[in-house]
């Protein structure tokens, strides 16, 4: 669906690049998560994606299409929610929708069943200027999805949600995802690039250090041990054993028929951790 081949890009005025040398792919239907901290280039490289920013070096296709050669008919079949959602603030939610669904030429959702699947089915009649924002991000979904595009840019989607409604979102985004839908997300969250991308590009300084899948770099990167928190004697107490052999393992074995056992826990790596060996920088 996208394919990037030495990529960059100098902002008006700058001496140094924005985003330096970066090359990737994006397969149909994977969700693809670009991780960074703030300025590392994840919003530029978005924004050259859409079509927004221009006179960029290197090779750029979407939908088998040099991006220099898009026409209108490529913003039917993309989907966009920037970070810093933008409606007219005296219309209501519902006539937001209503008007950037009349941009289209091609099919398009219905807007109630989209806020209702956000959890905004009662808000319809309430105007933009009175939405919380976390209230304004999920419309902002709403609007990205109005085309039902075949590739969805979303810009920090769960940014400002309470725990249900980041919940909502991230089911939304694994949904448009069995639909075949291809989604590409920005973000600095480790959790949301963990639960749901496919593979994610750790971006630092405008260049991309790694590419590869979450559970695998998890797995690669983390101790082969297993941690066992147990209760002994009215203590809570915790012992690692490696993982390989841990069938045959007596103490083990020992540990947890004679003890209370709370929890296990293998010792993979978490995703920030991962970013700040092989980038040396934390995520904010």
């Amino acid at each position: 669906m996208i394919e990037v081949n030495e990529l960059y890009f100098t902002y008006p005025g700058k001496k140094e690049p924005t985003v330096k040398g970066v090359d990737f792919k994006i397969k149909k239907g994977e969700i693809f998560g670009f991780l960074g901290p703030s300025g590392a280039g994840k919003s530029t490289l978005q924004k050259i994606l859409i079509g927004i920013l221009k006179n960029y070096k290197g090779s750029v296709k979407v939908f088998n299409q040099d991006l220099n050669q898009i026409k209108s008919d490529y913003y039917e079949r993309i989907g966009v929610a920037f970070e810093f959602p933008n409606f007219y603030s005296k219309f209501t939610a519902l006539e937001n929708l209503s008007f950037f669904r009349s941009l289209y030429c091609g099919k398009t959702e219905n807007p109630n069943e989209l806020l209702s699947v956000v959890g905004l089915g009662e808000d319809g009649n309430t105007r933009f200027s009175n939405f919380s924002k976390g209230m304004k991000m999920r419309l902002n979904i709403c609007r990205a999805l109005l085309n039902d595009p075949d590739i969805i840019f979303l810009d920090e989607p769960t940014s400002g949600l309470d725990p249900v409604n980041s919940k909502k979102i991230r089911a939304l985004i694994l949904r448009k995802k069995a639909e075949g839908k291809t989604v590409v997300i920005t973000t600095h969250n480790m959790n949301v690039a963990e639960e749901l991308c496919d593979h994610v590009a750790f971006i630092v300084d405008g260049r991309v250090m790694l590419i590869d899948e979450p559970n695998k770099l998890k797995v690669q990167k983390g101790k082969k041990t297993l941690r066992v928190k147990y209760e002994h004697k009215n203590v809570t107490q915790t012992k690692d054993f490696p993982i390989s052999g841990l069938g045959e393992n007596r103490k083990f074995l020992q540990l947890l028929n004679e003890n209370e056992i709370h929890t296990l826990h293998s010792q993979e790596a978490s995703l920030e951790d991962i970013f700040i060996e092989v980038t040396g920088r934390k995520l904010l």
